[in-house]
């Protein structure tokens, strides 16, 4: 069966007042479209309470491109029907007639937001008699081969069997700018974190640095914004603060580490010196070793 829609989860989000929730998911919706239009991907974007949703014609490839959209938490590609019974079993049977054989196990994950005729222990015991009439497959709810997850919302439902993991954190431009110094695979690893948490990023690179950076913004769908700079020029410190307060910055973020306490301690030392603008460290407490499997895990250029 042809998956139509992806279900796209946040976490952090769901917290918030009605408010900054709504404010929240529109910047999370804008992010998405950008990295859609950036991998020339075709989908439309809505929304509903707790979940947003993504029609494509191209579900594998747009799953690829969510995972890596900070904010989103999982996704699953999904199947959409009317929320009735008997639409929700035909839709539940042909799904497990591709992914599910009679020596395997299964288990309905049942769920239901809004007003209907029926709760979702009724979805589950339907749905779950069914497939053991239609395919003897035996039912394990605890340990089970395949999961068929049914997510009834208001007027639709949705079906999925699987949740992709995504990234996590907060959506990228919610939580300020920050000026990132670019300078090696660590300084990356150091503006993930802060992407990570929601800030939108000012890149500043040097020459060296400039295709390692374009290849991570490409693979994080970061904007475009980044200033290349001379790191042997006089003042450079000077120039790092000027560069942040022309840019309405609130933080600069470098990927310094204990590890090389020598520079490190020259470093914070200097940039005191010259700027009231707080450098925030992420990596501080961790060692080379730490750091260069995070950036391997994150496909940061080596």
């Amino acid at each position: 069966m042809r998956h139509s829609i992806i279900l796209v989860r946040y976490g952090e989000l769901s917290l918030k007042s009605a408010y900054v929730r709504n404010y929240f998911e529109s910047i999370l919706i804008r992010n998405i479209h950008h990295a859609l239009t950036q991998e020339q991907l075709q989908g439309s974007i809505t929304r509903a309470r707790g979940r947003i949703y993504v029609q494509t014609h191209d579900i594998k490839r747009c799953c690829r491109v969510l995972q890596h959209v900070v904010g989103i938490t999982s996704l699953s590609p999904s199947v959409e029907t009317p929320a009735h019974p008997d639409d929700i079993s035909a839709v539940a049977l042909e799904l497990m007639r591709e992914s599910l054989t009679k020596h395997q196990s299964f288990a309905i994950r049942a769920t239901r937001t809004g007003t209907h005729p029926f709760t979702s222990q009724d979805i589950a015991i339907r749905v779950g008699t069914d497939i053991v009439h239609e395919l003897h497959a035996p039912v394990d709810l605890t340990n089970p081969d395949v999961e068929l997850f049914i997510e009834v919302r208001e007027k639709k439902a949705f079906l999925f069997t699987e949740k992709i993991k995504g990234v996590g954190g907060l959506p990228m431009g919610t939580q300020g700018t920050v000026l990132a110094l670019i300078d090696t695979p660590a300084s990356m690893l150091a503006a993930w974190f802060l992407m990570h948490r929601g800030c939108d990023i000012v890149f500043v690179c040097t020459n060296k640095s400039m295709k390692k950076l374009s290849s991570f913004q490409k693979k994080w769908y970061v904007g475009s914004r980044s200033i290349v700079v001379n790191p042997r020029a006089h003042e450079f410190y000077t120039t790092l603060n000027t560069i942040a307060a022309d840019h309405h910055c609130d933080a600069v973020v470098m990927g310094l580490t204990l590890a090389r306490p020598k520079a490190t301690f020259s470093l914070l030392s200097r940039w005191k010196q010259v700027s009231a603008v707080p450098l925030l460290t992420p990596l501080i407490a961790m060692d080379e070793q730490e750091i260069r499997a995070r950036c391997r895990k994150l496909g940061v250029p080596p």
